[in-house]
């Protein structure tokens, strides 16, 4: 058992963006509001703005107000397939013989949103890319909690989007692109405890594993549960 705490943590997808507009959703999922107002990205120079994609856009907006101004902040940033949508964009020019964007082929890299995000905020700290495909959110913490060993303080940034057509078929999708960051600590916070557990009968549970970790966040629950094989699952508690 691995145990941490959470300094703070937020969510946002369009229109959800505070715990009273997400504790609303958890009582009517995936009914979420429209004409919503973009991202703002107040504190983000404006010439670095524009680079973010809308997946970028999200991840600032939910890690930004979590951060102390001027914070410096090591950064754990976890995706399943990234910016998948300028990736395939990619992948159709290549297929039509049309020359790549070099801006776009570098904001389609698996760090690239975190390394604009350090650029902005002038953070020199580490930063490290992960990806999953499945159980990225128990992976993604264990990542941050481990590297509590050598710093106070940790921002963890997990972003997913939902798939174009194209490749539904062949892997799951969130219902909505989300992005969600909490900072873990060594001594601020409550305290969550990071376990696997091995058993014969692990129970399988419908519910996707964002919704699993927001209802824990919000005390709507006192665990989130992750299955990950037949006989093994992670789970996150209070």
């Amino acid at each position: 058992m691995l145990s941490f705490k959470l300094r703070g943590w937020n969510a946002y997808t369009p229109g959800l963006d505070s715990s009273e507009s997400w504790d609303n959703w958890l009582n009517s999922p995936y009914v979420l509001p429209t004409d919503c107002p973009k991202p703002k990205l107040s504190r983000i120079p404006t010439m670095l703005r524009r680079r973010f994609t809308a997946l970028g856009k999200g991840a600032v907006e939910a890690a930004d107000p979590l951060l102390n101004e001027n914070e410096q902040i090591p950064l754990v940033f976890a995706s399943r397939h990234g910016d998948v949508d300028l990736t395939l964009s990619l992948l159709k020019s290549i297929a039509a013989n049309e020359p790549l964007s070099p801006t776009s082929f570098s904001l389609a890299v698996h760090n690239a949103i975190s390394g604009l995000y350090s650029i902005a905020r002038k953070d020199k700290s580490e930063i490290t890319a992960i990806s999953a495909t499945e159980n990225l959110i128990p992976f993604a913490i264990l990542e941050a909690a481990t590297q509590l060993q050598e710093h106070k303080h940790i921002l963890c940034i997990i972003c997913e989007s939902t798939l174009p057509d194209l490749y539904k078929p062949f892997a799951s999708s969130p219902p909505f692109t989300y992005a969600i960051a909490m900072v873990l600590s060594r001594d601020e916070g409550d305290t969550f405890n990071l376990s696997r557990t091995m058993s014969k009968e692990v129970p399988q549970h419908s519910d996707n594993e964002f919704k699993e970790l927001i209802a824990l966040l919000l005390s709507h629950s006192q665990h989130a549960l992750f299955p990950s094989t037949k006989d093994s699952q992670w789970s996150i508690k209070r």
